[in-house]
């Protein structure tokens, strides 16, 4: 535990940050300077962009991100930080855009591409 440049002690509790309009931007909690539990973030237009936990100052667990309309754009997982398992993305309407894996932050294996109407475009490999 390290305190910051002015000597105060490490940030430790709820914490918000603000667009310079006032709205929302972020939520989250602190303890003992790091990020952890559930962090969202805002758009300018109040909705949820991004929501998903911290351990430690690290991303880890089930994330999801959000289009601005609302509509989900993207789900995925990361251990410390680094994306792993299925990864979603999601076309404007809604249908499966994108599914495939990751490992250690890197795409792997096959990942299925998919047109607007939900049909298999393609099927792109990763090492």
């Amino acid at each position: 535990m390290k305190a910051d440049k002015e000597n105060k002690p490490p940030r430790t509790g709820l914490h918000k940050e603000y667009f310079t309009d006032g709205k929302l931007a972020i939520t989250g909690e602190y303890r003992d300077g790091k990020k952890t539990g559930t962090w969202t973030y805002y758009l300018r237009n109040g909705k949820v962009k991004a929501t998903g936990k911290y351990e430690n100052d690290e991303m880890t667990g089930p994330w999801k991100w959000y289009r601005e309309n609302g509509e989900l754009w993207q789900t995925g997982q990361f251990v410390n930080s680094k994306q792993v398992g299925e990864w979603k993305r999601y076309h404007l309407n809604g249908k499966l855009m994108d599914v495939g894996m990751f490992v250690d932050g890197k795409r792997a294996g096959e990942w299925k591409i998919y047109d607007e109407e939900g049909n298999l475009a393609r099927v792109k490999k990763y090492k």
